[in-house]
């Protein structure tokens, strides 16, 4: 019964009538993520260009709402997962991702960097097992060539072509230090992203730049950096940051890049998917 009234709602999106678009598709966005199927099905065999147009329109709104959904979950859930986090925001530009295959990659990661551990490492040479199994045997390399490329900020995408930008390079570095437990976290610098090996709360050993294959650094080089930047120095940009924060940083260099690029409808998106966040 439930199929007819669908397919019944489905043959009226061509209406003229926006009167009766709008009320089609209030009734059908009422059914939820299970209509989309039949919305694609109905996409996959019409010709009509002004349903497939609607269509389309019906599909990314509940698949938004899909997302605006899981980040507040995931933002209210204790104890939440970064990688899970850069998982949401990968499916607001690709909402048909295999969440298990970067999982299962992440895993792989994982259990390749733990077979060359042992307890007797420093944290130097931890950082230096972690940077040969990341960026030499898996090949991940910051994406110089087009820093800005929205690509660069969806997770899945830079497992796949192993590019990506300090935010999305640093999950991954970040996701396996999560898994073996060691003390690796993501530190808020301005018009960068980096990494803080903290054995302590707020004592930070030394830093890593992922942007550049994991290389050292310490406390004077990010002192020079903002320097440069001609900005003050804050305790937070040498410290640990939240789960949250990096999740808000991947978000807002989303906006930047779809600003730079034009595409205000996805600005402004993103804009609401970071205010779940703030």
């Amino acid at each position: 019964m439930i199929e007819k009234e669908l397919k019944a709602l489905i043959s009226l999106l061509d209406d003229p009538d926006d009167n009766i678009y709008n009320e089609v598709k209030s009734k059908l966005i009422s059914y939820g993520d299970d209509v989309i199927p039949h919305l694609e099905n109905a996409w996959e065999t019409s010709f009509n260009q002004l349903l497939q147009e609607r269509i389309e329109n019906i599909i990314h709104f509940l698949q938004f709402n899909s997302i605006k959904k899981a980040l507040e979950n995931w933002k209210n859930t204790p104890n939440k997962k970064l990688l899970d986090g850069a998982i949401i925001i990968a499916k607001y530009q690709y909402p048909d991702l295999n969440e298990n295959l970067i999982n299962e990659y992440i895993s792989r990661l994982t259990q390749e960097t733990w077979l060359e551990l042992n307890d007797n490492l420093t944290a130097l040479e931890k950082v230096k097992v972690l940077n040969k199994i990341i960026f030499e045997i898996h090949d991940f390399t910051g994406n110089t060539k087009s820093i800005n490329s929205p690509q660069n900020s969806y997770i899945n995408n830079v497992i796949e072509t192993k590019k990506g930008n300090p935010i999305t390079l640093g999950i991954i570095y970040l996701s396996v230090c999560e898994k073996l437990g060691i003390p690796v976290y993501g530190v808020n610098v301005p018009a960068h992203f980096i990494l803080a090996f903290s054995e302590k709360p707020n004592d930070v050993l030394f830093y890593l730049n992922v942007f550049n294959k994991g290389s050292v650094f310490f406390k004077p080089d990010i002192d020079k950096f903002l320097e440069q930047l001609k900005t003050e120095p804050k305790k937070e940009y040498y410290i640990p940051c939240s789960t949250n924060t990096i999740i808000k940083r991947l978000i807002q260099h989303l906006i930047y890049t779809y600003d730079n690029l034009g595409y205000l409808d996805k600005k402004e998106e993103l804009t609401e998917l970071l205010n779940i966040l703030e």
